[in-house]
């Protein structure tokens, strides 16, 4: 335990609460040690479960008196493509098609990091529950990252090939915490490659969740590849590859364009996410289906622009990311009031940061960030939201 680590958390936790801010906490967003990637490989080892839990624990006995909502694990199923498939995030393992990395295996790594990360979540959990819970009076769950699918065209396989698409991406982590396992259909495509749970672990995963965390951004086109020949319709796709290596992707090829090279939606300024609001609804409907209607939390939905000027920021995009928020939250509205339990919903971001490999030419926040005094200064946007969360009525009239 490290405990000036201890005290930095706790002084941020207590100024939260005097603003009446509730914390909402995640307690593993991508980064860990390099010591446990030298030791076991992180992630892709068992060893890593252990070391979650002991982090965990040490989280809610030192904070767990004042944080009552919990994320585990941010994205574990997006993480371990970006990681282990494509090799674009540390620790960049990947290998052909996908990229040239020094080590890695695209096929079956990313599984190994997803069935660790479920394990490691399903123990903190049971820790929690019955050591913490009852007394602490909080909730615990999971975040996913929730792309949404279309289908390419209007062919049969094209719109299995988006379902399977939910089901390679969401329901590969969500099926195993709630159901006690993953989809059928992944074993299907993946046989002896997807890691398989003993009688005890499915025990311990099943329902090992208190509500369901998504971060939803965009939706994308999906063509099949398994019953018809993917060729990279886009020179620079980064999913765009071949052959047996479909497999994590369920034999697809997902794309922000048609075959005629038309938007799913207007571009925002990072490369791969598209405008679709309705979206939002479509995979709060996928969710509140086959989860059986659980707490959902949306926990990151935002607009990201492309503005690297200097001494402020780009009106007319910032422009955009209220128009982008109206809309996704117009779909939101629509999913509740068809039932959909629906706790709350996060923006990303509050303010601009770092976006991993994008550095800091992706905007995201509601407030600009000088780079040089790193002063904040509240966008246009950011005084939409404020009307917004106050119950202004010129802001909310389109909601």
């Amino acid at each position: 335990m490290n405990p000036a680590g201890i005290k930095f958390y706790n002084n941020i936790i207590d100024n939260l609460l005097l603003k009446g801010i509730t914390p909402f906490v995640t307690i593993h967003h991508n980064d860990y040690p390099q010591e446990l990637e030298e030791r076991y490989g992180a992630w892709l080892s068992p060893f890593m479960q252990e070391e979650f839990v002991h982090f965990a624990s040490t989280c809610f006995k030192n904070f767990g008196n004042r944080v009552k909502y919990w994320a585990t694990i941010n994205e574990p199923n997006l993480f371990s493509e970006l990681a282990y498939m494509k090799g674009i995030f540390p620790p960049v393992h990947c290998s052909p098609p996908f990229g040239k990395c020094s080590c890695g295996n695209s096929d079956i790594e990313p599984l190994l990091v997803v069935h660790n990360s479920i394990l490691a979540h399903a123990k903190a959990v049971k820790i929690y529950r019955d050591q913490f819970q009852v007394e602490q009076r909080g909730m615990i769950g999971m975040v996913a990252s929730a792309y949404m699918y279309k289908p390419m065209t209007d062919d049969e396989v094209d719109k299995k090939a988006a379902t399977r698409a939910l089901t390679f991406h969401v329901a590969w982590l969500l099926d195993p915490l709630v159901h006690g396992d993953y989809p059928i259909e992944m074993r299907q495509y993946h046989g002896r490659k997807l890691p398989r749970f003993s009688y005890e672990e499915k025990l311990l995963i099943k329902n090992s969740m208190d509500f369901i965390g998504i971060n939803h951004y965009s939706t994308l086109f999906v063509k099949d590849c398994l019953h018809s020949n993917c060729t990279c319709m886009h020179e620079n796709n980064p999913t765009c590859s071949h052959g047996e290596n479909h497999a994590i992707l369920g034999f697809l090829l997902t794309s922000g364009q048609n075959k005629d090279g038309e938007f799913i939606g207007d571009p925002m300024g990072m490369p791969g996410l598209y405008v679709v609001p309705q979206g939002m609804e479509d995979i709060i409907d996928y969710i509140k289906k086959r989860y059986n209607n659980m707490p959902i939390f949306v926990t990151e939905n935002g607009y990201g622009s492309n503005d690297n000027q200097e001494g402020g920021y780009d009106l007319d995009k910032d422009i955009n990311r209220i128009k982008f928020h109206k809309a996704y939250l117009t779909s939101l509205v629509r999913s509740i009031r068809n039932g959909a339990d629906v706790r709350g919903y996060f923006i990303w971001s509050l303010m601009d940061n770092l976006e991993w490999n994008f550095g800091y030419t992706i905007k995201f926040g509601l407030y600009y960030v000088d780079p040089l005094t790193l002063d904040r200064s509240p966008k246009l946007s950011a005084h939409w939201y404020h009307n917004f969360l106050t119950n202004n009525i010129q802001a909310k009239k389109s909601i």
